[in-house]
């Protein structure tokens, strides 16, 4: 390494230096046509989006099949906020959405049933339904306890003994005729009926018979008598009993369809009020089934009046007639949430199982006849969510799944299809709907409508003027002081700071607004009756010192000797690169040493980072175009005989990105001809297999990383950075970094080549192949051809003496 004072510019450095005004836009206060933001309308939230509000509108207006809307933009660029001021405003598509509701499925208890009523009556009609319930609860046993249907039932009772008695009268005639009686004995704990013969006039049991007949009271002859007439009659009296227990039967039957008759009648005449009020065959069934499962059940519901619940109508989605059609922001959008779901019974007086009344209606049946807003990334990161939207678009019928096992243990409620016709609107970043649209077939046919938001407008009077309304509308609804010129000049060279263009401004207004918001502050701190562009900027620096401790840290460890960056002298070998990190939205430039070795061999050119599994896809490929790059510099008549390798040092973590691939490249053939290269000088750009220096991003703050470290080590006057040439457009630099470059204590250059480079970096013409092919002698590639030929006779000699044959 040499540490001797730089030499002066060279001819290259000055023709590519860029020009101070070209490092930083300017808003020029004095050309806008206001002096306070107090003097413009207040805008609304969203600017710079007339293609998107365009698709948008059409849309929210359209109602053709798969004409869903995905909106797609950054965070920041009042997507959500013109997706609910333009449905504010829009007329629904088509017709509004019926009410829907859930009632028992008496057929199959486990599948309840959907019914569909109009608009605006499903309210009624579940109130219908319950005064019904109530009347089932409270009136009917009344009914079947009145004095028509006591008497009734006497009637029925009356004819019942009069058979009865037409059966046994006979039987017990022929009894008393034949000294036999009917009687009840024990058998164990039971009693049965028993022919027992009289004696005496008393029913006499066979044990007292065999111990009269054996005292001599009763004959023989005559207890053989007595218990054939008894086995007789026994007989007899189990035909009497077949024919009493047919009466018992019918006269039960007949007492059941008395009442249940009457319960028939009495409902239908219920009913008829209700499917007066309510037609449709849905309506007019259900009704039937209810009026059968009461007829059948109604003893049990007199005795146990929850049993009534099954009739009661879960209203899953209502509406008044005149409402609009809904607009539902779901912001968790599982799929519980979208599909609805069936809540568990854990109240007390709850069914021990689950029932048609426990399913709740999700954000789709809400939201249907009108439309549905979603964040495309919070589905997509909701189990089975996404899968169970598209289902739903895609068939236009919901299905409320259930969940694997009924509440405890019971069996899975499975709701009818209901069906929906609703318009979702996505809203994401341009990644996920690139994911989407290449991971999920239905997606470009339920998701027509692309309503793209652009990050970024022309810097031009007319954007300057929209940020300012917006800026009024900022100050009245948040009771803020009113900007003045200077300071919406401000505000505009910020956003095109964020924008990383000169000739645009950013659309995310949301980071701009908290710029706005503590710039306010500071001036009310400082007592200004007006925001001014100090104000601003003041509130830019604090918001930087709030989150650059690790870049303060970086500084530290540079000044303290840790991490080895060197801002003055030349190295053969060693180039600073220009790395970039992220603290929430801000991006904080800092140098990272690259260096690289060269010898003889055949390994060709090694990336230590690849090697060590730290290399990301990009950066390899950017260093595997820098072989490509070596071929087309050095077109020499043999093969490139040589063992290199290159290293990020002093980093530990992955990296990734190719804009440090042309200082690599740089360094590379540094190391390969013994040039030292300028370690006041730092590097950022692509390179391709010609040698053009490529546009990269962050270039702004790149810059300001290189002059921080350059500064607090101490500013020459001969340092500075290389970028790509296509980039200066990109530049916003602070404005300590123009005046240090005003002042000639730094400098930026743009290089379109590897070449131009090159120079800067060695002060080293690179040299033009000539006519002849051949670069000029004294130029750094002719060198490097050079070099390359000596490695490749150092590699050829060694299988000479082998006595291998080598050929070029």
């Amino acid at each position: 390494m040499t540490d001797e004072p730089a030499p002066t510019a060279t001819v290259a450095e000055c023709a590519l230096a860029v020009p101070v005004e070209r490092l930083r836009w300017r808003c020029d206060p004095s050309a806008l046509p206001f002096r306070s933001t107090a003097q413009m309308p207040a805008g609304g939230e969203v600017v710079g989006q007339d293609r998107a509000i365009e698709a948008l509108a059409f849309g929210l207006e359209t109602s053709a099949p798969g004409q869903n809307v995905f909106v797609r933009g950054l965070p920041g660029t009042g997507r959500m906020t013109l997706v609910r001021q333009m449905l504010a405003e829009v007329r629904p598509c088509g017709a509004p959405a019926p009410d829907r509701c859930l009632v028992h499925g008496f057929q199959s208890p486990e599948q309840p049933r959907a019914l569909t009523l109009p608009r605006g009556r499903g309210e009624a009609f579940r109130q219908r339904i319950d005064d019904l319930v109530d009347f089932v609860v409270g009136e009917l046993p009344k009914v079947l306890s009145s004095e028509l249907v006591r008497a009734r039932r006497a009637a029925l009772e009356e004819s019942a003994q009069a058979e009865l008695h037409a059966i046994t009268a006979p039987f017990d005639q022929e009894l008393r005729e034949n000294a036999m009686a009917l009687t009840m004995v024990s058998a164990g704990e039971a009693q049965r009926p028993m022919i027992l013969p009289l004696v005496d006039g008393e029913p006499t049991p066979p044990a007292e018979i065999a111990r009269l007949q054996a005292a001599g009271t009763i004959a023989a002859d005559d207890v053989a008598r007595m218990r054939e007439r008894a086995a007789h009659y026994q007989r007899a009296l189990e035909t009497v009993n077949l024919k009493t227990q047919d009466v018992h039967t019918r006269h039960r039957e007949a007492v059941r369809a008395l009442f249940q008759d009457e319960v028939e009648a009495t409902l239908d005449r219920e009913c008829d009020r209700v499917r007066r009020e309510f037609d449709g065959a849905d309506v007019a069934r259900f009704l039937a089934d209810l009026v059968a499962d009461v007829r059948q059940h109604h003893a049990a519901i007199a005795a146990e009046p929850a049993l009534a619940r099954r009739y009661r109508v879960n209203l899953l989605s209502a509406h008044r007639e005149d409402e609009p059609c809904p607009v539902v922001v779901e912001n968790a959008p599982s799929a519980r949430n979208l599909l609805g779901g069936i809540d568990r019974p854990l109240a007390p007086g709850d069914p021990p199982l689950a029932d048609h009344l426990m399913i709740h209606a999700g954000a789709l049946l809400r939201a249907d006849g009108g439309f549905l807003l979603l964040d495309a990334r919070e589905v997509l990161a909701e189990p089975g969510a996404w899968r169970a939207l598209m289902r739903t678009l895609r068939n236009g019928q919901l299905e409320i799944t259930p969940p694997q096992q009924g509440p405890n243990g019971g069996a899975v409620l499975t709701p009818e299809p209901i069906p929906v016709r609703v318009k979702v609107v996505l809203i994401g970043e341009p990644d996920v709907h690139a994911a989407l649209d290449s991971a999920d077939p239905d997606f470009p046919q339920l998701f027509k409508v692309l309503a793209d938001f652009d990050s970024t407008m022309p810097s031009d009077t007319q954007g300057v003027t929209m940020y300012a309304s917006v800026l009024a509308r900022l100050a009245d609804a948040e009771g803020l002081s009113h900007f003045d010129a200077t300071a919406v000049a401000a505000i505009a060279e910020h956003g095109a700071r964020i924008a990383s263009r000169q000739d645009r401004l950013t659309t995310r207004f949301g980071r701009l607004a908290d710029i706005a918001r503590e710039a306010a502050f500071v001036a009310g701190k400082a007592g200004a009756e007006l925001v001014g562009a100090e104000h601003v900027r003041e509130a830019v620096r604090r918001t930087r010192r709030r989150t650059d401790l690790p870049a303060r840290r970086f500084s530290e460890r540079i000044a303290e000797g840790v991490i080895r960056i060197q801002t003055r002298g030349s190295t053969v070998g060693q180039i600073n690169g220009l790395a970039v990190t992220h603290a929430g939205p801000l991006t904080y430039g800092f140098p990272a040493r690259i260096t690289a070795t060269i010898g003889p061999g055949t390994a060709g050119t090694i990336n230590i980072e690849r090697e060590a599994n730290l290399s990301g896809a990009i950066h390899t490929k950017g260093f595997y175009i820098l072989g490509g790059l070596l071929r087309h510099l050095l077109r020499t008549d043999h093969p490139l005989a040589f063992s290199a390798s290159i290293a990020f040092e002093q980093s530990y973590g992955g990296i990734d990105g190719d804009s440090a691939s042309g200082a690599e490249a740089c360094c590379l053939l540094s190391a390969l001809t013994g040039v030292a290269i300028r370690q006041d000088r730092a590097m950022t750009g692509a390179i391709d297999q010609h040698g053009h220096i490529q546009p990269v991003g962050a270039v702004t703050e790149k810059v300001e990383g290189f002059f921080d470290v350059c500064r607090d080590a101490g500013l020459t006057g001969t340092q500075g950075v290389l970028l790509p040439r296509a980039n200066v457009r990109d530049l916003m630099l602070r404005p300590d970094v123009v005046e240090a470059c005003a002042a000639g204590r730094f400098h930026v250059w743009a290089v379109e080549t590897v070449h131009e480079a090159l120079a800067v970096l060695t002060g080293c013409p690179a040299g033009e192949r000539g006519a002849d092919g051949a670069y000029p002698t004294g130029t750094l590639l002719a060198l490097a051809e050079a070099r390359a030929g000596a490695y490749w006779e150092q590699a050829t000699a060694g299988l000479r003496l082998a006595g291998l044959a080598v050929s070029p």
